[in-house]
């Protein structure tokens, strides 16, 4: 089984694509923080990067609600990726096919930030009914 949970920031704004047989594909970059280790020169958290690809309905949403800042979960395959820099350097590249993403933070984390901004429509309401099957409960009679 191959199936990469990660949680991060994105690096930059997603960028949204069309394929020539016209199925929607969102990229963007996440940068995971490495518990407990620090880079010497800035003393910011170490770091890896994650290229993931969202395709079909999964990209749309990511494009139009995900800004850079903004921190996700993201869960799918992963694969690498290797190429040949422009030094001669040969270098590796971790890609995730995400299966599913998660917002973790929400739109005033970030603006409130200053991480980055967040432009995108809100995000679809909750109807108001209860879904068939479902009783609505007042937060007032839970125990918690």
């Amino acid at each position: 089984m191959n199936k990469l949970t990660i949680i991060g920031n994105l690096t930059r704004d997603p960028e949204m694509r069309t394929t020539t047989t016209g199925v929607n594909v969102c990229t963007f970059t996440v940068a995971v923080n490495r518990r407990g280790r620090r880079d010497e020169q800035s003393s910011q958290p170490e770091a890896d990067f994650f290229r993931v690809t969202a395709w079909r309905q999964l990209g749309e949403v990511c494009s139009k609600y995900l800004a850079k800042g903004r921190k996700v979960c993201v869960v799918g395959a992963v694969s690498v990726h290797t190429f040949t820099g422009q030094d001669g350097v040969t270098r590796a590249s971790l890609e995730v096919t995400a299966d599913d993403v998660e917002f973790v933070s929400s739109r005033n984390d970030v603006e409130g930030s200053g991480a980055g901004s967040y432009s995108a429509a809100p995000a679809p309401s909750v109807p108001a009914e209860p879904a068939a099957g479902f009783t609505a409960v007042e937060t007032d009679e839970l125990p918690f």
